[in-house]
C-alpha cells in the first residue's frame, strides 16, 4: 500500500507525462499513413502501449531512439490481418478508436480488453459503424467486448451523436477515411478535438461547420508530432497546489487545447491563482507553461455544458471542492458511471473512509466545504484517476492516507508520486 502524508507546501517546476489522448492518436494515424512519423513525448503508460502493440500485431514497424518513436505506416489499406486477438488492456480509447480503423479493413479481427473494459458500453460505437457497413458482433447482443469485426466496403454517413463524446466522434471519422463518399458527425456540444487537429497535420482535409465535422477517404502522409504534457495529469498537481497555502508550482509544456482546458477555467472560477505563460502552438495543439499558487477556494457549479472539457478531472475536482467554502454541485456527468470504474460511487466510498461526506447524484455529486480530511485507508478500485485523487487528498489530510492498488497510476502518470515528492517543501 502507498502512504501519502500531509504537505506543508508544494514549490518548484515540473513536467508531466505526454498527453494520453494525443499519444493514442499519434500511433493510430502514423500506422495508417504513408512514410515514417517521428513522435516526441509519447506517453509510455499502459494504455498507450496497448495501442502500440495492437498496431505492431498488424505489421506496423516501430523503432525507439532516445525517447523518440519512429513509426513506419502501412497506408490506409496496408494493415495486415492480426494472427491473434488484439488486446486493448484497460483502454477505452484504444478499443473505440481502433474499432473505427478496423471497420475499414478488408479482414477479420477480434479486439478485447481487461475485465473492466469488457464491462464498458460499446453499442455507442458499434451502432454507427454498422450503419456504415461494418460487421460487428460481441457479448451482450454486440454491446460489450470482445468485439469481432469484419471490415471493408464502408459507405459514408451523416451521424448525429447522442452524447458529446470524442471517442464516438473519432471512431466514425476514422472509419470515414476508408468509406465511399463523405462522412459527417454532428455533435450536441463540443468535445475534445484532438482527432480533427491531428488528421489535418497528416494532410487530411477536415471540414468544420459549427458542430458538424466532415471527412472523406484521403491518404495520410507521415509527419512529425510533439506530444504536449497531459492536462488531465497536470490537474492533480494543479488542484494540490491550489489547495495548499504557500504553494507555487509551474507546470511546463502543458497542452491547453480549449476542448480540454475546463480544469483551468473551473479552478479560476473557484478563486485559484493561475497564470498562463509562454503560449505557443505545436502541431496544431496549443501549449503553455501553467503557474498555480495556493489560495482560498470557493464553491462552484459545474453543469452539463462544461463536462466534456473536464470529465476526467472530476475526481480531483471533488478534492478541490472539499477544500472550498460553500456547496459545490456537479451535474451532467453521468459518463462517470461507465469509466474504468463507477467514479461517482468510488469517490463517495473512498472519501467517506477519510472523513469526507458527499451526496452522490445519478449524474454527479454535491460536496459541502470546507471539510477536514482526517486520513485513513482507501482503495483505487483499479482506476488511475481515483488513485491519484486519493493521493492528493493525502497531501491535504490531517493524518496519512493509504492507497491500495495504487500501481494503476502508471496508466496515465508513471512517476506521479516521485513528481509530488520533488515538489514537496515541508
Amino acid at each position: 500500500m502507498l502512504m501519502v502524508h500531509k504537505a506543508n507546501k508544494l514549490k518548484g517546476k515540473c513536467v508531466v507525462p505526454g498527453d494520453k489522448s494525443i499519444s493514442h492518436r499519434a500511433v493510430m494515424l502514423s500506422g495508417i499513413s504513408k512514410g515514417t512519423t517521428k513522435i516526441e513525448g509519447f506517453l509510455k503508460g499502459e494504455d498507450c502501449l496497448a495501442t502500440l502493440r495492437c498496431f505492431q500485431q498488424m505489421g506496423v514497424k516501430v523503432k525507439e531512439e532516445k525517447n523518440q518513436l519512429f513509426i513506419t505506416g502501412k497506408g490506409l489499406h496496408g494493415l495486415e490481418e492480426p494472427e491473434d486477438v488484439l488486446d486493448a488492456g484497460n483502454s477505452g480509447t484504444t478499443m473505440r478508436l481502433m474499432a473505427g480503423i478496423l471497420s475499414g479493413q478488408d479482414f477479420y479481427s477480434v479486439i478485447t480488453g481487461d475485465a473492466s473494459l469488457r464491462k464498458r458500453p460499446m453499442k455507442r460505437i458499434a451502432f454507427p459503424l454498422r450503419k456504415m457497413g461494418a460487421g460487428i458482433d460481441g457479448r451482450e447482443m454486440g454491446t460489450q467486448a470482445p468485439l469481432t469485426i469484419r471490415g471493408g466496403g464502408l459507405k459514408g454517413i451523416e451521424y448525429q451523436l447522442p452524447v458529446a463524446s470524442a471517442q464516438i466522434k473519432s471512431a466514425v471519422l476514422l472509419a470515414g477515411l476508408f468509406a465511399d463518399g463523405v462522412t459527417s458527425v454532428i455533435e450536441p456540444r463540443v468535445s475534445r478535438d484532438h482527432t480533427e487537429r491531428m488528421l489535418q497535420s497528416f494532410g487530411v482535409t477536415v471540414r468544420q461547420d459549427g458542430l458538424k465535422c466532415t471527412v472523406k477517404s484521403e491518404e495520410l502522409q507521415a509527419t512529425h508530432i510533439e506530444v504536449p504534457g497531459d492536462i488531465s495529469s497536470a490537474a492533480f498537481i494543479l488542484v494540490a497546489a491550489a489547495c495548499i497555502k504557500g504553494s507555487d508550482v509551474t507546470l511546463e509544456n502543458i497542452g491547453i487545447n480549449p476542448t480540454r482546458a475546463g480544469i483551468i477555467d473551473v479552478l479560476c472560477q473557484m478563486g485559484a491563482e493561475i497564470g498562463i505563460k509562454n503560449k505557443r502552438e505545436i502541431g496544431g495543439e496549443p501549449i503553455a507553461d501553467v503557474r498555480v499558487q495556493g489560495s482560498d477556494l470557493k464553491s462552484v457549479e459545474i453543469g452539463e455544458a462544461q463536462i466534456p472539457s473536464l470529465i476526467d478531472e472530476i475526481p480531483v475536482l471533488a478534492i478541490a471542492a472539499v477544500c472550498a467554502k460553500g456547496t459545490t454541485r456537479i451535474t451532467g456527468a453521468a459518463e462517470l458511471r461507465v469509466k474504468e470504474t463507477d467514479r461517482i460511487s468510488a469517490m463517495e466510498e473512498e472519501l467517506k473512509k477519510i472523513g469526507v461526506e458527499i451526496t452522490p447524484l445519478e449524474d454527479g455529486m454535491i460536496i459541502d466545504g470546507p471539510q477536514t480530511i482526517t486520513g485513513g485507508s482507501t482503495d483505487s478500485h483499479g482506476d488511475h484517476r481515483i488513485a491519484m485523487a486519493m493521493a492528493v487528498a493525502g497531501l491535504l489530510s490531517e493524518e496519512p492516507v493509504t492507497i491500495d492498488n495504487h500501481h494503476c497510476m502508471a496508466v496515465s502518470f508513471p512517476g506521479f508520486i516521485e513528481t509530488i515528492e520533488n515538489l514537496r517543501e515541508d
